[in-house]
């Protein structure tokens, strides 16, 4: 017999953005169900940014012993085991699995149902045997790899990132199709753990980033022995013996690529496929993706929608962020909107690259006047004693002062990203961060320094130095 329960809150997907509205929800006092078809965690736990990351953190660490040279060093890595480098992987799962377990959400009081759910009616769904009747639903489904439509890839094993993880040895020859962030991220883990690997990319290497930027990163992935092809499109994919021949047309003409491995990461897409959204009456456009308004409410204002499925950036914390929006709507009444003007993102690849607000293409395309400040790494004394001098950071300001965009790419670009994200949050101008107070050595000197440069005109120049000898005559 099918079981009936009343809730508060139906959430539908155990991904970052569902379970930071299940478990908000359910310590704030609401009644919570959360339906589950996969692995707890989602994407970014098992298949996304935890593996992706790990993966990384061993690569780094193998590139470490290849570059020690520059610190004086003589150190050698034996071959690659790529089962312990797997086992690293899944290991690093594992220690952060408890965190997004059934048996913790159920200690929120979360009732988990591992099932598919679907819809029956405007806020009623069924799944496992259970049917719940709900005040309000949030869908958190993710998103999924997209594959496109390539004559001959339904005929060959490919990987994707859900599958990439999985493998038992070495890809001798990884050719990668796609370079965007996850393409750049695993092609340079692998080549730094001893694999030949092929980028290829049909437009520009991290298309949407400040291309000096996106420069730092291609040489960095040159110089790790990855051959990397932009303006190249993919033809066909077959078979080449025990491997894959992939077919790619560019300015060159026609060549064929033969490797022992495809990896695609040309993208992800959103799906709602057996939800029957229709019989909830929430409405979807032309390209398939929910329409929302900036609550984050579907056409049926019971039901919302947070993450990848509310069809903006595709990014953990902006999951993380919309879980608030939700909370707020549906249990406080508060109309709280979903904002991602100020929201950061980060390219894990050596270095780092890092971005948050408006480019300078973004800026001139929309004709905001705005000035640029840049400081390089090579003039920061914590990278030259570390050796990592490849980068800079650069901020874009309004004529008054106003920060409204940054870039940073180098070392822990990620990691410094952050405070220009809450300078463009709190509307700051560059005065807050020149007065900053940094330890010394660090590269938040970083942040401090270009900052600091929006006033040496005015601060070094002719009128402050006639001021000064006119000031010493009474001193």
């Amino acid at each position: 017999m099918t079981e009936a329960i009343d809730v508060d809150l139906c959430v539908i997907g155990a991904g970052a953005g569902g379970l930071s509205v299940a478990a908000g929800a359910s310590q704030m006092g609401a009644s919570v169900v959360l339906f589950e078809r996969g692995a707890m965690g989602g994407d970014c736990l098992n298949v996304g940014c935890v593996p992706s990351k790990a993966l990384l953190a061993a690569a780094h660490a193998a590139h470490g012993a290849d570059v020690a040279g520059r610190f004086g060093l003589d150190m050698t890595v034996a071959p690659t085991d790529w089962r312990r480098v797997r086992e690293h992987v899944r290991g690093v799962i594992a220690a952060i699995a408890p965190v997004d377990s059934v048996e913790r959400y159920e200690g929120f009081g979360v009732r988990v149902i591992p099932a598919h759910a679907r819809f029956t009616g405007p806020r009623t769904l069924e799944g496992g045997g259970v049917t719940v009747r709900a005040r309000f639903v949030a869908i958190a489904t993710g998103s999924t790899p997209s594959v496109p439509p390539l004559p001959g890839l339904d005929g060959v094993a490919y990987l994707t990132n859900e599958t990439v993880f999985d493998l038992d040895e070495r890809p001798s020859h990884l050719l990668v199709l796609g370079g965007g962030a996850i393409g750049c991220e695993l092609a340079q883990a692998h080549a730094r753990l001893g694999c030949r690997v092929t980028l290829v990319e049909a437009a520009r290497l991290l298309g949407p980033e400040d291309p000096e930027a996106a420069d730092v990163v291609r040489l960095s992935l040159r110089r790790d022995g990855i051959d990397v092809r932009e303006g190249v499109s993919a033809v066909s994919v077959g078979r080449s013996g025990d491997g894959i021949a992939l077919t790619v047309n560019g300015a060159d003409g026609a060549e064929t690529l033969t490797g022992s491995h495809l990896l695609v990461a040309t993208g992800r897409r959103v799906s709602f496929e057996g939800l029957d959204l229709d019989r909830a009456g929430i409405a979807t456009d032309e390209r398939g993706r929910l329409v929302l308004d900036a609550r984050l409410r579907t056409s049926n204002r019971r039901v919302f929608a947070v993450g990848d499925a509310a069809g903006g950036p595709q990014f953990t914390h902006v999951a993380g962020a919309h879980a608030g929006v939700v909370i707020k709507n549906t249990l406080f009444r508060w109309p709280a909107r979903a904002d991602n003007a100020g929201v950061p993102r980060v390219t894990f690849t050596a270095p780092e690259l890092a971005q948050v607000g408006p480019t300078e293409a973004e800026l001139r395309s929309a004709g905001t006047a705005f000035g640029v400040l840049r400081w390089p790494y090579a003039e920061n004394d914590r990278a030259q004693a570390e050796r990592s001098v490849d980068g800079f950071a650069k901020v874009l300001v309004a004529p008054n002062g106003r920060i409204l965009g940054a870039t940073v790419v180098g070392d822990a670009a990620g990691e410094l990203i952050s405070v220009w994200a809450l300078a463009i949050a709190q509307r700051l101008k560059v005065g807050a961060l020149a007065g900053l107070v940094v330890p010394y050595p660090t590269r938040a000197e970083i942040i401090k320094r270009v900052a600091s440069s929006w006033y040496v005109p005015k601060l070094f120049g002719d009128r402050t130095r006639a001021l000064v000898r006119f000031l010493m005559r009474f001193a």
